[in-house]
């Protein structure tokens, strides 16, 4: 029986790479927000302060990008997920607040390597002509990482505590490093070589050889509209991770909701999310990444301000279910863009240096939400302000059009 074609093996590796970071770092975060603070006495804003250190995937981006275009993104991803592994194995040693920081900063230190430069550089190599889907459908792994780990977190803190659910999340990334060393690669010879094994159509080897000589190298980045207004708005969009999905189970309890409720409200998001990576991605190839991250960026605004209305649980069900439209669409949508806006003659560098510019906006994110919420006991103005935040960022991605484009 004739193997799979190993762009698939790849793709799985990418999509729970991606998915397990977020999902175990972002989704997951508010299941321990409770029995840390009751076990440290810790405020939101101290505990939120840790995903303020968002800004270190800020500062391992570009080296990471760099790394990964001169080096390969096989051993980029295999530090990466190490990174990751060790800051959730650590955190049961915790015992003071600077603990909490410096763990969260080496998790923070492997995300743009086990995330968006490793979708946003083999995807496109390995399925050019479909990338759109592909990504969909690999960077649904948040999605799937959303589901579960929120899940898995809560059923052992139940019954075990938070320190147990650490070490689990620890050890399962340890074991995805170890597996992904001997399945990823980005050789164009093994790219046509498992073509010609699996008796795939060969043009688009000629495709993704042309599309890899197209691409910004960085002074020219820096110095294009088109790379600032993206990246300008993808700085904005990101706040839907750090502003809104990192605090949303917590401001869903203020709101009246029970921790089941709010939790079930998350994994909505979730599942529903996958509908919206596939679609967006497909409808990305027809309709280009730029008009479908309007899109994307339209139903999380338009969805956050319904969060803002009420505490009516019907209207904060509503809220969810139109933000997670977008939510879900918007990672496929931040690689995508990249790559189709940039080029990929260097987009390790072009990932590397989106991770440095979103990473600052994720820093404040989060520490001015928590600052909002311990001034006024509800995230509900926080809400409001990325809402119109998001307005501005489709309008930043609109204008783009009339930048120089990548040769």
């Amino acid at each position: 029986m004739l193997a799979p074609y190993r762009g698939y093996q790849i793709a799985l590796i990418a999509f729970l790479s991606t998915g397990l970071s977020i999902g175990m770092s972002q989704y997951a975060f508010g299941q321990f927000a409770t029995p840390l603070q009751a076990e440290f006495g810790w405020t939101k804003t101290q505990l939120n302060g840790a995903l303020s250190l968002a800004f270190i995937s800020g500062i391992t981006g570009p080296i990471l990008g760099k790394c990964a275009d001169k080096y390969g993104i096989k051993i980029v991803l295999l530090i990466s997920l190490l990174m990751i592994s060790l800051g959730f194995l650590l955190r049961p040693t915790i015992s003071n607040l600077w603990h909490w920081y410096l763990y969260s900063a080496l998790v923070y230190a492997g995300f743009p390597g086990a995330t968006q430069i490793t979708s946003g550089k083999i995807v496109p190599l390995w399925f050019p002509k479909t990338r759109g889907r592909v990504m969909g459908a690999v960077t649904s792994g948040n999605n799937f990482g959303g589901f579960t780990m929120p899940a898995l977190a809560a059923s052992v803190i139940t019954f075990s505590g938070w320190e147990t659910a650490y070490v689990i999340f620890g050890s399962i990334m340890f074991f995805l490093a170890v597996v992904s060393y001997f399945i990823i690669s980005e050789s164009m010879q093994d790219i046509e070589n498992e073509s010609i094994r699996t008796n795939r159509n060969l043009d688009f080897i000629d495709l993704a050889k042309k599309q890899a000589a197209i691409g910004f190298g960085i002074k020219e980045a820096l110095k294009s509209f088109r790379f600032w207004t993206i990246s300008l708005s993808l700085m904005i969009g990101v706040l839907t991770y750090q502003g809104i999905l990192t605090q949303l189970t917590q401001y869903l309890e203020d709101e009246g909701m029970s921790q089941n409720m709010a939790t079930s409200c998350l994994m909505m998001i979730a599942i529903m999310g996958v509908i919206g990576k596939i679609t967006f991605g497909r409808a990305s190839e027809s309709f280009t990444a730029r008009k479908t991250l309007i899109l994307s960026i339209f139903f999380q605004g338009v969805g956050t301000l319904i969060l803002c209305i009420s505490g009516n649980s019907t209207i904060l069900w509503v809220g969810c279910f139109i933000y997670s439209l977008g939510f879900g669409a918007f990672g496929a949508l931040i690689s995508l863009t990249v790559v189709e806006q940039f080029g990929m003659k260097n987009i390790g560098s072009m990932m590397g240096l989106n991770a440095f510019l979103t990473s600052i906006t994720m820093a404040l994110g989060p520490l001015v939400a928590g600052i909002i919420h311990d001034q006024t006991g509800s995230y509900r103005n926080a809400f409001f302000g990325i809402a119109i935040l998001f307005f501005a960022s489709m309008f930043l991605v609109w204008i783009s059009k009339f930048g120089k484009e990548a040769s």
